[in-house]
């Protein structure tokens, strides 16, 4: 007997966003059904973070992976391109962070623009988790970047209004943040759309954690925006969604503990990559149209997971 594949029907689609600019531009989301259970829409995509300033908070064995260029977040970005399986890059503005180098919003939007000089790829630029600083610097980049359909990642309920309208009139895509709270997504999408925002050009940063750190209640909140947005219809919810997890992977007793600390767990590199991957499948599974991962062994297996279960 013939195997016959079963398909549920949603009335509702995830929105199509489309991110960067020329050949290298990527499509997320497009999708009428599950993760990987419809043929429709466009595949997940995963890109590699990059720092404007040198990882010193990185474990050793990340940065070896990367050697000399990550003290230029120029080449950084285009040994990214040309010697991983990214599909885009996100740049984190780290030390803009006012308790940290506290550089200007001017200083790290120079970094910014060198960075999407030196690639094709689409970018994601990500601020230094100060909403009241990054309400200005991501407005600045936004300008500086005009017309490269970059994503501003994230607007939060704080600096909202000035990241969203400067997205909006510089031809970005606009990430908002919230806090694995399927109420809270909604109502910052709603609060973008209400400033002129297109549910099109918005992307959702639900948050995560690593596995085995409390991930079934991501995996919960995911299941609940996905299903709301396809099995309801709710338009508030069917932005794709970008999931940034090289900070939670890479920040867990697992891919910390070096050799020396923890003999029997075996080498840390590879239990870091195996907590980054782990964790980035989930979210894909859970409903992630985008992951963001720091290893380049990661990327290279987050895109043959990808493309072994889309066919």
């Amino acid at each position: 007997m013939p195997f016959k594949k079963a398909e549920q029907k949603f009335s509702g689609k995830i929105n199509e966003c489309v991110i960067g600019v020329g050949d290298a531009a990527v499509t997320l989301g497009g999708e009428k059904g599950l993760p990987f259970l419809s043929g429709e829409g466009s595949a997940p995509v995963v890109g590699v973070e990059i720092l404007d300033s040198y990882p010193e908070d990185w474990e050793k064995c990340l940065v070896d992976a990367y050697g000399d260029v990550v003290k230029d977040p120029a080449a950084w970005a285009k040994y990214v391109q040309d010697n991983t399986d990214a599909q885009f890059i996100a740049l984190k503005l780290i030390s803009a962070d006012p308790n940290g180098a506290n550089k200007s919003s001017e200083e790290c939007v120079e970094i910014a623009k060198a960075v999407e000089a030196a690639i094709d790829l689409p970018l994601v630029v990500a601020g230094c988790n100060n909403a009241e600083k990054d309400g200005d610097l991501l407005v600045k980049v936004s300008q500086a970047l005009s017309g490269k359909n970059a994503v501003l990642f994230s607007a939060v309920e704080d600096n909202y209004k000035s990241v969203g309208v400067a997205g909006n009139a510089d031809g970005h895509k606009v990430s908002g943040q919230s806090a694995v709270d399927i109420n809270l997504a909604k109502q910052l999408n709603i609060l973008l759309t209400q400033l002129g925002v297109d549910g099109g050009n918005i992307i959702m940063d639900v948050g995560t954690a690593a596995v085995g750190y409390g991930f079934e209640y991501v995996a919960s909140t995911m299941d609940r925006i996905r299903l709301a947005a396809l099995g309801q219809n709710d338009t508030d919810l069917q932005m794709p969604i970008m999931t940034n997890v090289g900070d939670e992977a890479w920040g867990v007793k697992e891919a910390v503990f070096t050799e020396e600390e923890a003999p029997e767990w075996g080498n840390q590199e590879e239990r870091g990559i195996a907590m980054e991957v782990s964790t980035a499948a989930s979210c894909l599974i859970g409903g992630s149209n985008a992951v963001i991962v720091k290893h380049p062994e990661s990327a290279k297996v987050i895109k043959n997971f990808i493309k072994e279960l889309v066919g």
